[in-house]
């Protein structure tokens, strides 16, 4: 058929990457995530859209490996001593989250009519959050190395933890009488320990041998290989125990966290875990059944609304009873509020023993999809609603009445340098900052910070502006640094105002402002760095300088002629508008300076 190559349907693959390749860019841009773009994405081309893929079960089972690699990843940054530390938070917090949620969701299943079998297993099955779609917010938002990830983290790894007795419960809980060909539990049990130990073994005692080999013959193609082959060795030994195999890739991850190759492991894993995680997301779109949905609308929304709120509730008691704040509480609800991915499995096996027929499976199934789904817009929601964090100033004196000659606001990297002259001099210098842990770190250096916020005319006054002879705003925000350009003209006119810029379009913004004196934050340390390199070339001394000092007068002029009516890239620059980007051409003689670039650019800082 056409678009069929050797079995290979190349339909099928080129509809999974375009609808990926279209969908997440316009979700990221609308603020909602990569993973609600991707379920729309498989929404839209499996068998209940476009119809482009018609076995999205398939596809689900292979992009399962994303989760897989997901879990290796994780386990690299998780050292032995590191994850002894985080004990408490594995067996304490995470298992107070599954007992209580556990608890609460099966109680709520028993009050709207289920059976006991069948209202444990669908609570249990939503209690297990997804790891992929936790983790990959965590990474989208920064914050999977924050406290607040390292716990989010433990919790995952204590619900991937019980999937294994909770797949005994349902075989515990399947009606009719026990197969007399089963083998006992305690067989069982030992297989699964027999197969942790052979992991541990091979990881401690076999991996770095073979990598340095590897790494001798310098084949980078079978580094790559014996990457891949290291994660879905684990998983499949760990599956071939009875466990689970997210957690055989975590545990091979942890084992090889303090090798000498673990960078260049993480490297040859990372890209096709993107890749097989986004195909799973996708996946998953696809797996929610249409019909059903239209079918049985009412009990589903029931479910997603019921199971979510209940979950939400014991999440954030839990959190609370930790020692988590308001506001983190609310955080890791809005995270772990949903089913994951271990639902499917734990749904599947109590269909295949009984507990649930056909109609239960697809309902809760679904149930599990839509709260997947709706994840990242509440979560993104979340956010915005919850006010900004409150910022704690114990030990940390504020802005009030200050004196001195000399009121510099902002006390990072620029500022440090800014103030050493001043300060030999003699003379009386206030310095404001509104990082609580930059202040602290300055007074160990013994600096005396004061903490304000130098965008608030209130502050200005306490800080003592009005006093001032001169002030140097130091900060490196570009957008607040112009609005107290402009309050301080405005306020106090008689102050010299000296602004940090971050390039030459806020350069005239500042100049626009009315500022004594504005200067781009690399521009005098690059002129020093290119003086430096003519030197060690062979440039005479005063040459160099000579062309420094050219390179100088030219940025000074084509600065004033911006300024005195002319145009930029075609660009009125006197109306405030934007330059249009130019291309950057090569000198055309020797000695010729490049012409500026658009701001923004790198040749325009």
């Amino acid at each position: 058929m056409a678009g069929e190559t050797h079995g290979i349907d190349l339909v099928e693959v080129v509809a999974l990457l375009g609808a990926g390749v279209v969908a997440v860019p316009i979700f990221r841009k609308l603020g909602l995530g990569s993973v609600l773009g991707y379920f729309a994405a498989g929404l839209a081309i499996g068998p209940f859209g476009l119809r482009l893929i018609a076995d999205p079960a398939t596809i689900l089972h292979t992009a399962e490996l994303g989760v897989i690699m997901l879990l290796f990843i994780i386990g690299l940054e998780m050292q032995p001593a590191r994850l002894w530390n985080l004990r408490r938070e594995i067996f304490g917090l995470g298992a107070a989250q599954v007992v209580v949620c556990g608890v609460l969701l099966t109680g709520a299943g028993i009050l709207a009519g289920l059976a006991p079998a069948v209202a444990f297993v669908a609570g249990m099955g939503f209690v297990l959050s997804s790891t992929a779609v936790v983790m990959q917010m965590l990474d989208e938002a920064g914050e999977t190395s924050t406290p607040q990830g390292q716990k989010a983290v433990s919790i995952l790894l204590l619900e991937d933890l019980a999937i294994v007795p909770l797949l005994a419960a349902v075989a515990f809980l399947a009606p009719g009488e026990a197969d007399p060909e089963a083998a006992p539990r305690w067989i069982s049990v030992a297989v699964a320990l027999a197969a942790v130990a052979a992991l541990v073994g091979i990881g401690r005692w076999l991996l770095n041998p073979m990598f340095r080999i590897l790494a001798a013959a310098h084949a980078r193609e079978v580094m790559t290989a014996a990457a891949l082959l290291i994660v879905l060795g684990a998983a499949l030994l760990m599956e071939l125990g009875g466990l689970s195999m997210a957690m055989g890739a975590f545990l091979a991850g942890v084992l090889l966290s303090e090798s000498t190759f673990r960078h260049q492991l993480e490297a040859d894993i990372e890209p096709f875990r993107g890749i097989l995680l986004g195909l799973f997301f996708i996946a998953v779109g696809m797996s929610l059944d249409l019909p059903a949905l239209a079918r049985d609308w009412q009990a589903i929304a029931l479910a997603v609304i019921g199971y979510t709120l209940v979950k939400a509730l014991g999440i954030f008691a839990v959190a609370r009873a930790f020692g988590a704040g308001t506001r983190a509480a609310v955080t890791r609800t809005t995270l772990f509020a949903q089913g994951g991915e271990f639902a499917f499995v734990l749904y599947a096996a109590a269909a295949a023993a009984g507990i649930f027929d056909a109609r239960t499976n697809t309902v809760f199934t679904a149930t599990v999809i839509l709260s997947m789904a709706i994840t990242p817009v509440v979560a993104t929601l979340a956010r915005r609603w919850m006010p900004p964090p409150a910022v704690s100033t114990e030990g940390v004196e504020a802005a009030e009445d200050l004196q001195g000659e000399v009121l510099i606001i902002g006390f990072g990297r620029f500022g440090q340098v800014a103030s050493q002259a001043l300060l030999a001099r003699g003379l009386a210098v206030s310095i404001i900052e509104n990082d609580v842990e930059m202040i602290t770190v300055a007074s160990s250096f013994g600096f005396k910070v004061y903490y304000g916020d130098g965008t608030r005319p209130e502050i200005l006054h306490a800080s003592g502006a009005g006093r001032a002879q001169a002030i140097m705003v130091c900060i490196d925000d570009r957008a607040a640094a112009t609005r107290i350009a402009h309050l301080v003209r405005s306020e106090y006119p008689l102050a010299k105002l000296f602004v940090r810029a971050y390039d030459r379009g806020h350069a005239l913004d500042l100049i626009a402002a009315g500022v004594d004196y504005q200067l781009r934050e690399t521009f005098e340390s690059a002129m020093a760095f290119s003086a430096a390199a003519l030197r060690r070339l062979g440039v005479p001394e005063e040459e160099a300088a000579e062309l420094v000092e050219d390179v100088r007068r030219r940025d000074l002029e084509r600065l004033e002629l911006q300024m005195t009516g002319g145009t930029y890239a075609g660009v009125d620059l006197i109306r405030g508008n934007r330059p249009v980007p130019e291309p950057l051409t090569a000198p055309q003689r020797p000695g010729q300076v490049i012409g500026d670039l658009p701001a923004g650019t790198a040749a325009n800082n």
